[in-house]
């Protein structure tokens, strides 16, 4: 197939995408998959109030982003572009050979911020990993729980979760608005947006519903990527496993926050524990992201509310 070919289809899938993924939460900038807004979600505990919106957002990797889904991120004010992928999957996405490594867009900074190290990308890894993400909700917890590990603790440099909950920790409110993304913004990008979730107090169906919504964001991208994993030695062509891991059930993240309170105690624990986070950071970021529900800081259509589950 030619490139003219692909950049088509590329396009004729973000058309696609624009005409299903509700807005909000998702927001629709051409050539960039599963990008949406986390703000708006009920706090449990507080009546009324809400997670900030317009401050975190969360997507796929950007190498197809276009010019008018530039100026839509531009738009939204986004100053940070923080990249939880390896160096080594940064370098073979075609973002590499047209950006400095330090700019994502005009006016937005990209921070290399990665979850695993180079070498966690042998074939022997990725192999284990594979296999957890395709066998059903216990692999993939067991494959957050790798995520969680990795993303804090002294061997990561990088402190990538760290980094992202300082930022959003600004003695200024609001803080400047962010995109973080992994590669199809699920599942590294899913645990991150999960702990900023709970540690502001939403519940954990809201949070599952969160994650479950890449379900929309990433259709338009699923065959080419189920195609690309049933070529790699540890699926052999199984499709039903490629289908299983590109998945966001709403039961895998109920289960992995589960399993974070069973092995670190709370996310505050685990911040602060294991990721080396100030417990003054986490006080601050929920200082600056619970806002009073009003017009700009609505509750979105689906989100699970505090009535519905009583109802």
């Amino acid at each position: 197939m030619s490139a003219a070919s692909n950049d088509s289809s590329a396009s004729s899938a973000s058309r696609s995408a624009d005409c299903v993924a509700p807005s909000p939460p998702f927001v629709h900038a051409a050539g960039l998959a599963n990008l949406r807004d986390i703000g708006g979600y009920p706090i449990d505990a507080q009546p009324g109030k809400a997670v900030r919106r317009g401050v975190i957002f969360r997507a796929a990797e950007p190498s197809r982003l276009e010019p008018d889904g530039v100026a839509v991120l531009q738009r939204l004010g986004i100053t940070h572009v923080y990249d939880l992928r390896s160096e080594q999957e940064f370098a073979r996405s075609s973002s590499a050979s047209q950006q400095s490594p330090d700019e994502a867009w005009e006016g937005a900074t990209r921070i290399f911020a990665p979850v695993f190290r180079d070498q966690d990308y042998s074939p022997e890894a990725l192999a284990v990993r594979f296999n957890h993400y395709s066998t059903g909700t216990e692999g993939f917890v067991k494959a957050y729980a790798t995520i969680l590990d990795a993303a804090g603790g002294p061997d990561n440099k990088h402190a990538p979760f760290k980094r992202i909950v300082e930022h959003l920790a600004s003695p200024t409110a609001p803080p400047s608005p962010l995109l973080v993304h992994c590669t199809a913004g699920k599942d590294r990008t899913g645990v991150l947006c999960a702990l900023i979730l709970a540690l502001c107090g939403v519940d954990d169906d809201a949070i599952a519903h969160d994650y479950s919504l890449t379900e929309i964001g990433l259709a338009p991208r699923k065959p080419e990527i189920i195609a690309h994993l049933m070529q790699t030695p540890a699926l052999f062509g199984d499709r039903a496993k490629a289908e299983r891991m590109v998945g966001s059930r709403k039961e895998d993240m109920i289960a992995t926050l589960a399993m974070l309170r069973e092995t670190y105690g709370s996310v505050e624990e685990y911040l602060v524990g294991h990721c080396l986070v100030a417990p003054d950071s986490l006080t601050q970021l929920r200082r600056n992201l619970i806002v009073d529900v009003d017009g700009e800081q609505h509750v979105f259509a689906g989100a699970p509310t505090r009535e519905s589950k009583l109802a």
